[in-house]
């Protein structure tokens, strides 16, 4: 397929995104307009320079400025503008269900309510239910560089809203912060009744899925790169048909990968390995998820098949119950079998 045959595929193949931080859709436009709403000053002048900012050479890199930038979201409204603008967006990709994370303690050590931070993305969701046809989920993330006590208080507060929360998952730093540092907070939510996910093997080693699986129980990986580092962790991952959430541009711009042509995703569908394509932090990573299905599929020869195949993983790997997840797998059939 070419470039324009393939970019035409995609725009109407019907997909979930399950590896979404809201917060990493921050786009610097509405960066700057919600910063002068809330009359706050920040270290750029222009929209221009918030974009040339956006350049990492790893993972630390990154979080500085995506913490950095968090910094203008003070107002219920401003957390609802940040996930109606991603939203909006994802229908234009013609994404039909979404399960969104967002990092409360992120807010809340600046003085922002949690309670202010979850009203305004939950709003967006609803919203996005009944006009766009979007479904979804919410994902709260612990920040792995805090400790497990600032995640118990999180998880405390979190109960009140426990309606709105389907998961829990952990993020950020990843080296020297393995999922064992959280296993007493994700016990907790477990027995509260929550789902549980964890970044792991994006920049650590595998032995970090390995404890994600054991101590943390996920039901998703997020990444997962490095599970082809350890062949027993695979045989694991595909008897368990765990999904990874796999972001192929945001490996290219942390530097996980050197280029997309080696990015590991083709050899984990080799593998029979339940993988997801997804966008992590699009406005930093340059590309949402159309760009970021055509830039895999274009490094590594991937065809119409082997992109149904990840739409329909998308959604088998979704908090959807079944009766969902089989009318909205019947509409990839559909489409891939009409074109």
């Amino acid at each position: 397929m070419n470039t324009s045959t393939i970019d035409q595929f995609i725009a109407g193949l019907p997909k979930a995104e399950l590896h979404l931080h809201i917060e990493g859709t921050f786009e610097p436009e509405l960066m700057f307009k919600i910063a002068q709403r809330n009359k706050l000053k920040i270290p750029y002048q222009s929209v221009e320079e918030i974009r040339k900012a956006y350049q990492f050479n790893n993972l630390q890199d990154f979080l500085d400025i995506y913490y950095q930038s968090n910094g203008v979201l003070k107002e219920e409204q401003d957390f609802f503008d940040l996930t109606w603008a991603y939203l909006q967006k994802a229908r234009e990709q013609n994404i039909i269900h979404v399960e969104i994370f967002f990092d409360p303690q992120a807010h809340t050590e600046r003085g922002v309510k949690f309670a202010t931070a979850i009203k305004g993305i939950h709003r967006a969701l609803e919203n996005a239910q009944k006009k766009l046809g979007i479904s979804s989920r919410l994902i709260m993330c612990f920040l792995r560089h805090l400790d497990e006590k600032a995640a118990l208080a999180t998880l405390e507060e979190a109960l009140k809203f426990k309606p709105w929360i389907s998961a829990v998952g952990l993020d950020s730093s990843e080296l020297g912060n393995p999922p064992s540092k959280f296993q007493k907070v994700f016990e907790k939510a477990r027995q509260e009744g929550f789902l549980t996910v964890a970044h792991a093997g994006e920049e650590g080693p595998a032995e970090y899925i390995w404890q994600a699986l054991d101590l943390l129980k996920v039901s998703r990986v997020d990444h997962g790169n490095h599970c082809l580092d350890d062949k027993k962790l695979v045989q694991e991952l595909v008897k368990r048909r765990m999904p990874l959430t796999v972001c192929p541009l945001s490996n290219l711009k942390l530097k996980v990968v050197k280029e997309l042509a080696k990015h590991p995703l083709k050899k984990m569908l080799g593998k029979n390995l339940l993988v997801t394509v997804n966008s992590d932090d699009p406005a930093y990573f340059d590309g949402y998820l159309n760009e970021n299905y055509s830039a895999i599929a274009q490094a590594l020869d991937l065809s119409r098949q082997d992109l149904c195949l990840l739409s329909k993983n998308s959604f088998a790997a979704s908090f959807l119950d079944a009766d969902k997840k089989q009318k909205m797998l019947a509409k990839v059939e559909q489409y891939c079998a009409e074109k």
